[in-house]
């Protein structure tokens, strides 16, 4: 079984994540195995490009968050809830309905010495929701509307949208990166498209 390493992100120098190991056996896999995969995939065990393209961004920007209670949606590992609280916020809660992604942003986060919150539900208010790599499955296009709800910002990072369907999010940046360990990726994933909205004022 493949086992969980402590690593040092490529460009990336400030932050260490718990994931899999790059030897990690990627041929067929035991019907069993396979099964179990498909039914608890581990995305938390990876550091996805849109997580990592956003974590740099936000360190590379910190008054995005500064000083701001922040949300990091479908946190996955926990890459971006850590970037953000390593760039000044107030406040980062870390959210997902996977417990063991929810327990791994919690490690993680331990391990970079980091204190973030960690929940299965949104907050009723917020300064700013992150959405990392979580448009892959279009049945959550959605929550671009939902987030709009509790927060005064969105900023979204993905590498398989490059165009989002509500016009109200306008692209600010196109990152260059690759999830790690890499997966192998197909060349047309390897750029991480930033989109921010931010509520008007009435």
């Amino acid at each position: 079984m493949a086992q969980l390493a402590v690593t040092r992100l490529p460009g990336l120098s400030q932050i260490e994540l718990a994931l899999i190991t790059a030897d990690f056996p990627t041929g067929p896999l035991p019907p069993d195995v396979m099964h179990a995969v498909i039914a608890e995939p581990a995305y938390w065990a990876f550091c996805w490009g849109s997580g990592l393209a956003l974590a740099r961004y936000l360190l590379q920007h910190p008054h995005t968050v500064q000083g701001k209670h922040v949300v990091d949606l479908g946190c996955g590992s926990g890459i971006a809830a850590i970037a953000a609280a390593v760039a000044g916020a107030a406040n980062v809660l870390a959210c997902d309905t996977d417990a063991d992604a929810r327990s791994a942003a919690h490690v993680n986060a331990k391990i970079n010495g980091i204190d973030i919150a960690i929940s299965d539900s949104l907050p009723q208010q917020c300064d700013i929701v992150l959405l990392a790599d979580v448009l892959y499955d279009r049945q959550n296009l959605p929550l671009l509307n939902l987030v709009q709800s509790c927060a005064a910002e969105v900023l979204v990072a993905d590498s398989r949208i490059t165009q989002l369907p509500d016009p109200s999010y306008a692209q600010i940046a196109v990152i260059e990166a690759l999830t790690y360990p890499n997966l192998g990726e197909f060349d047309e994933f390897s750029s991480a498209h930033l989109f921010h909205w931010q509520r008007q004022a009435r």
